[in-house]
């Protein structure tokens, strides 16, 4: 039964450092900074997670304030499918959607994916990324993961056709898909695409920068090419139609998951291909994005393998598969 309490938001800042070093064409970093949102009613706690972004204008700070923002809301019996107005798209409102997805599913007493009416999903194949750097250096690491069957392969711009024949000749079985992060031009464009198609790569994800990527709808493109800056919710499907194949739905993204499932749903109308990923975060950031996981062609769910230290009761992994969240994580 539903407790008679007023609903509390709580919110913090929390900081996990990588193992090693992430790096892709804007950069580097050694942590990973999250936000928790944490709605609580009685004796129950929902909890979501999100990574702002700078590439969308976003901070730690700004997105806590955000989050501190809805406190009153909260209170005043504010729930999942009114935040949808109540926020606009972005990281604040992918962990308070999160949150209250996983406190309505407690109240409930059901797991998330039958609170929301969706697939249970199963265990995939996550792709595990390996970082921007020299041939030398990404052959070296790609060496230490090619027995994982999914790699992910940032690149970076000039080199990357070295990089990514380095990158298949150290991993000669895996299935390679590749993100460019916005790095290639018009001019090398068709040059680095042509590098990808000839090693046998599936994807190359976001070769132009947003707003900069009408290209795509010119050439022949000899493999599927994903969309994921040029790409935040179901508003900016339609548009892209002609120049991608696939999108990549990230929670962060899209304003949480409520908004994720229904992107899922209306990209595959369109016939897109779909990929789930995800920022480098914890296991409580990748739970929810379990449940896009039954329509997605690629899942990239990797977050936690990438860091040093993931939060208790995290995901189970098996090598590259991983599994839905228990509900002691999330949902």
């Amino acid at each position: 039964m539903t407790s008679s309490k007023l609903p509390m938001l709580a919110a913090r800042i929390e900081r996990f450092p990588i193992a090693g070093l992430f790096t892709i064409s804007r950069g580097a970093k050694t942590e990973a900074v999250t936000v928790v949102a944490e709605v609580s009613r009685g004796d129950l706690t929902g909890r979501g997670e999100c990574v702002p972004y700078a590439r969308y204008g976003e901070t730690p700070e700004a997105t806590l304030r955000a989050l501190q923002a809805m406190q009153e809301a909260i209170r005043g019996g504010l729930d999942r499918r009114a935040l949808q107005a109540a926020m606009g798209p972005g990281a604040a409102r992918n962990a308070l959607d999160c949150a209250l997805i996983d406190l309505e599913a407690k109240e409930a007493g059901l797991r998330a994916w039958n609170l929301l009416d969706r697939p249970v999903p199963g265990e995939r194949t996550t792709a595990y990324t390996i970082s921007l750097g020299t041939p030398e250096a990404m052959a070296e690491a790609t060496a230490k993961a090619a027995h994982r069957s999914l790699l992910k392969i940032k690149l970076g711009g000039e080199g990357d056709p070295e990089r990514i024949a380095a990158v298949r000749k150290a991993a000669p079985e895996s299935e390679l898909i590749v993100d460019a992060n916005e790095a290639w031009t018009l001019a090398n464009l068709e040059q680095n695409l042509a590098a990808c198609a000839d090693v046998g790569v599936t994807l190359v994800e976001q070769p132009l920068p947003a707003g900069q990527d009408e290209a795509l709808a010119r050439i022949r493109r000899p493999l599927a090419v994903c969309a994921d800056e040029s790409v935040h919710d179901r508003t900016s499907l339609a548009p892209l139609r002609e120049r991608y194949d696939a999108v990549n739905i990230k929670l962060d993204k899209t304003g949480g998951l409520t908004e994720a499932l229904a992107m899922a749903d209306a990209a595959q109308a369109l016939e897109f291909e779909i990929m789930v990923g995800c920022m480098v975060a914890t296991s409580l950031s990748m739970a929810p994005a379990m449940l896009v996981t039954p329509q997605a062609r690629f899942v990239d769910l990797d977050g936690p393998l990438l860091l040093a230290r993931d939060r208790d009761h995290g995901l189970r992994y098996d090598e590259s598969l991983v599994y839905p969240p228990e509900a002691s994580l999330w949902g």
